[in-house]
Parts: C-alpha cells; structure tokens; sequence
C-alpha cells in the first residue's frame, strides 16, 4: 500500500496551495463588488473570468520554461511575489481595463503556484500521489471556505473588500517565515531525469488525461457559476440564502478531499475516480429535483463530494502518464482547465438564455457521463487488467 509522508516539504506544499486558494475563492465574491464601485454591466463585469481564464493559458505555456531555468521551488515563490504585487494594483486601480489586467496576472502567477505544487507532489511522494493531491486541495477548499467569510465580514463592518484580501500577504509572510524556520525547500526534478529532453513525446495515455480534464472542470465551473440561479429560479430561495447556500458545495469539497486523502490509499485511482463522478451524478439528481430549499442544498452538498477528489486524481493520472516530465505535463494541465473554465459556463449561459436555467443544467450529466467514458477509455490505453489498477503499477506501465 502507498505511504503518505506528512513531512515538512509535504507541509509546506499544503501550505503554498492554500494561500492560492484563500485569494482565488475569495476574489469571486468581490467581483460583483467591483462592478458596483466601476458602474459597469454584469456581462463587462464577467471579464474579470475571462482574465482569469486567459491567466491560467498563458501559464501553461510558460511555466515548464520558466521551472527549467530558475528552478521549481523558485518558480512556486515567484507565484506568490506576484500576488502580492497584483494586491497593491488592487489597491490602487480603479477602471475595468486595469482590474481585468490583473485578473489575469494574477492568475498566471497562481497557476505557477498550482501547477509547480502539483508536480513537486507528484515528485515527493510517489506512489501516494493521489492521495497527497487530495490533502492539498482540502487545504485550498478550506481556505476557499474561509476567505468569503472573512470578505463578508469585512465589507460588513465597513472596511472594505480590499483589506479582507490583503490578508493574503500576511499568510504569504508566514509561509514564507516557516519555510525560513525549518530551513526546507521544494523538491526539483529527480536527478535521473534532470537531463531528460523537455520535448519528449508525451503518451497517448496523457493526452487522454487532458480531455478527461475539461470534461471534470466543466462539471466544476458550471456549478460555481450558476448553481445560484437554479436555487433562485427552481428552489424559491431569495437572492442572500442562495449565495450562501451555494456554500454547500465549497463544504461538500472540503469534506471530500480530506477524507480522500485516506481513501486514496486504498482504493485504485481510476476507481475512486468513476465513483466520484456517480456521486457527483446522484448530487445533480437531487438539485436539479429538489424544489425544497434544504433539499436542493442537500443536493449541492453532494455534488461537492463528488467533485471534491476530480481535479486531485485526474492530475495525478496525468503525471503518472509523464514519467520524467511533471513540470511539462504539470504546466499543460492548464489549457483543459482554461478550456472547461471559459467554454462550458459560455454553453451553459447561452442554453439558459433559450430555456431557463434548470433546464440548461441538463448538460451537466452530459459532461459526468463524457467524463465517465473518458476515464474507462484511459484505463483501457494504460492496458490495465481490470479497472482501477493501484498508482505506483500505472506510473510502472506508462513508464
């Protein structure tokens, strides 16, 4: 069985991770904030999305260069300088062109974050990569948990979103403090493959990751951005109670990741996998049926379950399927997750601009079933003998 190390490079990589993800959770509640101060639409207001979007492409295609020459553990920490730098823009810019901007240098330089953390995880703890990836996003979903409430609070006694946000200096400082303090640094490419050519040709087995990556990001995404309107238009609830019972899925995700962290360990990748995405099927049941508040909430609850572990395993698969070459795969991640985060919402706006939006979240099982067909269509390239063959003897195969 693989064995998950919690030592302080491990500690360490959480803690990098979740920074990004108390910013990024918690830039979304500010946006319709933003639109007040700039008196723009809501459809203008949205390209802060779009920078968000157009950031994490833009990454994929620099950061392996970027990791190759300064290093991984530099490259991560870089990701963190820039946010930091895109808080003081915050803090000064007023017009939407400026805002957008820093939309999106904000998220090239979170996406050096995620995509260096996932490859340095995949790296380290090997065999028990699944599970690792798993412990990590809980720490961003918790922190994605916090971040809102601390926004919420903020603007409420009248400080403003700006210094609710800015709070994420601090938690880089203490990052930043306790890697000084344990005098631990982030794990480089294995020596063996340090030399290996960065243009090697990645498997079919890879490639199959990366649609297998979209279909899960647009299961997220669709649900982060209009999960809202259903509870509004189909559960009776007013505007308040459904954005903040749009939670539910934040918790559900919090939940699932860290019980994923054990489970992972037990049950073969591509299994948990197809089980995440039945639950993530049973939870769209309940929602799209529910007509009772608490039911419809229910429903979101589980649908986080679901999607809590999908990001987690479906990168780890991919690394698996580019052995030698994680900061490479790692960084292409990013253009299926850019895809899933700017087509699907697009669709699904659309569909719900024909027919209402409970109707159009009938696409949604659309991208669990896709997804589904997918995953068996990656177990069957590995040549796996039955369905759900444990990490460390995929990472063997595709090797």
């Amino acid at each position: 069985m693989p064995r998950l190390v919690h030592d302080r490079i491990t500690v360490l990589l959480y803690a990098q991770l979740g920074v990004w993800g108390f910013f990024l959770y918690g830039f979304g509640p500010v946006v319709p904030l933003l639109r007040d101060e700039q008196g723009v639409s809501a459809a203008l207001a949205s390209l802060h999305g779009t920078g968000l979007a157009a950031g994490v492409l833009i990454a994929g295609f620099i950061f392996s260069p970027v990791s190759r020459r300064i290093g991984r553990g530099a490259t991560i920490w870089v990701g963190m300088a820039g946010v930091t730098l895109v808080i003081g823009i915050l803090w000064v810019a007023r017009p939407l062109p400026v805002t957008v901007g820093a939309a999106v240098l904000v998220s090239v330089f979170g996406s050096f974050i995620v995509n260096g953390v996932n490859a340095a995880i995949s790296d380290h703890q090997g065999p028990a990569a699944p599970a690792a990836l798993s412990e990590a996003n809980a720490a961003a979903a918790f922190t994605g948990i916090v971040s809102p409430l601390v926004v919420g609070l903020f603007v409420g006694v009248g400080l403003g979103w700006r210094p609710a946000l800015s709070l994420v200096v601090l938690l880089i400082l203490g990052v930043l403090a306790l890697a000084t303090l344990w005098r631990v640094g982030t794990p480089a490419r294995p020596v063996a493959l340090a030399g290996s050519a960065p243009s090697g040709r990645l498997s079919r087995s890879y490639w199959i990751t990366l649609v297998l990556l979209a279909s899960t990001s647009s299961i997220e995404v669709c649900f982060s951005l209009w999960a809202v309107d259903v509870l509004r238009s189909h559960a009776g609830m007013a505007s308040g109670p459904a954005a903040a019972g749009f939670a539910a899925v934040l918790a559900g995700m919090f939940v699932g990741r860290l019980v994923a962290g054990r489970v992972a360990l037990h049950i073969p990748t591509i299994r948990l996998l197809l089980l995440s995405l039945a639950i993530s099927l049973a939870g769209f049941a309940i929602f799209w049926l529910g007509t009772a508040p608490w039911l419809a909430v229910s429903g979101l609850f589980v649908v986080g379950l679901g999607i809590a572990v999908q990001y987690p395993l479906v990168i780890s698969l991919a690394l698996a399927a580019a052995p030698g070459q994680a900061d490479r795969a790692s960084g292409l991640t990013s253009y299926p997750v850019a895809f899933g985060f700017g087509v699907a919402p697009v669709l699904l706006g659309a569909l719900a601009d024909r027919s209402g939006p409970h109707a159009a979240f009938l696409v949604l099982p659309l991208f669990i079933v896709a997804a589904a067909v997918l995953t068996l269509w990656l177990a069957r390239s590995l040549a796996l003998p039955e369905i759900g063959e444990p990490h460390s003897e995929v990472v063997e195969q595709v090797a």
